[in-house]
């Protein structure tokens, strides 16, 4: 097991990734860097390698694939991801490694949005799409995360290991926060300076397309880890559709005592049928992702425990 494992995942970033690697084991002396190619057709393999990179292969294409395959295949008692783009300064590094070792969190956020990312990013609907996913976020769980996008994190052994990784491409990021604030894990913060890409460096971040995959994966990660509140929403828009509907049907019945739109009325009663069925679908969901909470609970502590042995084990 690695002290410090540097994981950069990499896609034609020929003309910044020896820069990174070098950076990181200068901010890092101790640790091991990893670069993980994803399919990349330039030099940046090579150049990884050159500057002193161990270098892994992902061949499926999407971050959210190599990131599955980083947290596989390598154990360290300390992570610190970070992008091959040279927007994220390394010297920060040691900090957020402090925190995961010295004072157990479980994430540390390098967080470019309280600093220069709003100067340095040069593409105005990435900044607006960073605000409006940490705003729904935030709201949504009830949580205060300074930088939910940021490709710069720092990770403990027992997040990495219990870390599901479902996402392929880039809403990975919103993933990862969803899942250590939904299961109460320690996150930090670590204000960070960003820089905009070099010249010649393309981004990799299609701005609509993976802006709705962001976007998606909030609203299936909210249904899925608060299903009490998912489907209780639903349920009082069902409810109101049926009324808005049942309010003509009742004004008739009132002033003629006939129902005149009897096929009005049963799909009022249908889709209020469906109302309180949401709701008690959410009772369900809820109670069940309260025991997917308590199983998380004993196989984080299963694998702290499987991680202090391997240690003791390496000190031995």
């Amino acid at each position: 097991m690695d002290k410090i494992a540097v994981l950069i995942p990499c896609y034609n970033e020929e003309k910044t990734i020896g820069k990174v690697v070098t950076d990181a084991k200068k901010a890092l002396p101790e640790a091991v860097v990893y670069v993980y190619d994803n399919n990349s057709s330039d030099r940046t393999v090579e150049l990884a390698k050159q500057a002193g990179a161990v270098v892994r292969y992902e061949y499926m294409q999407g971050k959210g694939n190599v990131i599955r395959r980083m947290f596989r295949e390598i154990d360290a008692e300390c992570y610190v991801m970070v992008d091959g783009d040279d927007t994220y300064p390394m010297e920060y590094a040691p900090e957020m490694v402090d925190k995961v070792l010295h004072h157990n969190a479980d994430m540390v956020v390098g967080d470019r949005l309280s600093s220069t990312y709003f100067m340095e990013n040069k593409r105005p609907f990435h900044n607006m799409g960073n605000s409006l996913v940490r705003g729904s976020i935030n709201h949504l769980f009830k949580c205060d995360i300074k930088d939910i996008m940021t490709g710069y994190r720092a990770f403990s052994f027992g997040f990495v290991k219990t870390f599901p990784v479902l996402s392929k491409g880039f809403e990975i990021e919103t993933e990862m926060t969803i899942h250590a604030v939904s299961n109460n894990m320690q996150i930090e913060n670590v204000i960070v300076d960003y820089r905009d890409r070099p010249e010649g460096s393309e981004s990799k971040l299609n701005t609509y397309a993976d802006g709705i995959k962001v976007l998606g994966t909030i609203g299936r990660l909210y249904k899925d880890y608060k299903p009490l509140g998912f489907f209780t929403l639903l349920a009082l828009f069902l409810a109101l559709v049926s009324l808005v509907f049942f309010i003509p049907v009742l004004v008739d019945f009132i002033h003629t005592g006939l129902v005149e739109k009897f096929p009005t009325l049963f799909v009022c009663c249908f889709v209020m049928l469906a109302a309180v069925q949401s709701f008690f679908a959410g009772l369900i969901l809820s109670n069940m992702a309260i025991k997917n909470r308590r199983d998380f609970e004993i196989q984080l502590n299963m694998i702290k425990r499987t991680a202090g042995t391997a240690q003791d084990g390496k000190a031995f």
